[in-house]
């Protein structure tokens, strides 16, 4: 038996002007709401979400190549980035958005097809009023460092999203 076709969909506006970033968060976990498109592209999704923290989990495939033959670091970036903005998302309050602003990350070993399904864990470290900071770890699922990185989001009226 197959499993069914998965929906993907950006969440409407309207939603995260009503409900807190948690409260979204865990609707899409759960199924309610689905995932955003580059989930299914890049092969991620969210594993776990509470408040200041959630994790990520992806498959890295042959479509995430790169010349060289290893999981582009683009990919990396991106389950890094996923995590860390989503975090941030976990502390929002009704009304607001958040977009990065600064995103670091540091590679520290090759991401390959053959190491399975990969854990991205992101924790927030500092929630203000107009800024917020996170960090997160990439691990291989025998918890082995892969890549780490911080990012700082811009929290600002979703109204400005909605123009």
């Amino acid at each position: 038996m197959t499993e069914p076709e998965r929906t993907f969909a950006s969440a409407p506006l309207a939603d995260a002007a009503r409900l807190t970033g948690l409260e979204s968060l865990q609707k899409m976990f759960s199924g309610e709401v689905p995932p955003p498109p580059m989930a299914r592209t890049l092969n991620f999704r969210i594993s776990e979400v509470e408040e200041g923290r959630v994790e990520f989990r992806g498959l890295p495939t042959a479509d995430h190549l790169n010349a060289m033959g290893v999981v582009h670091g683009g990919w990396t970036a991106t389950i890094l980035d996923s995590a860390l903005g989503c975090v941030v998302m976990s502390m929002l309050k009704p009304g607001e958005a958040y977009t990065t602003a600064e995103f670091k990350v540091n590679i520290v070993r090759p991401v390959t097809t053959g190491m399975g399904e990969v854990i991205c864990e992101a924790r927030i470290l500092h929630r203000g009023r107009t800024i917020a900071t996170a960090e997160g770890y990439l691990r291989d699922s025998k918890g082995k460092l892969l890549a780490h990185g911080t990012e700082t989001c811009a929290i600002f009226p979703i109204e400005n999203l909605m123009r």
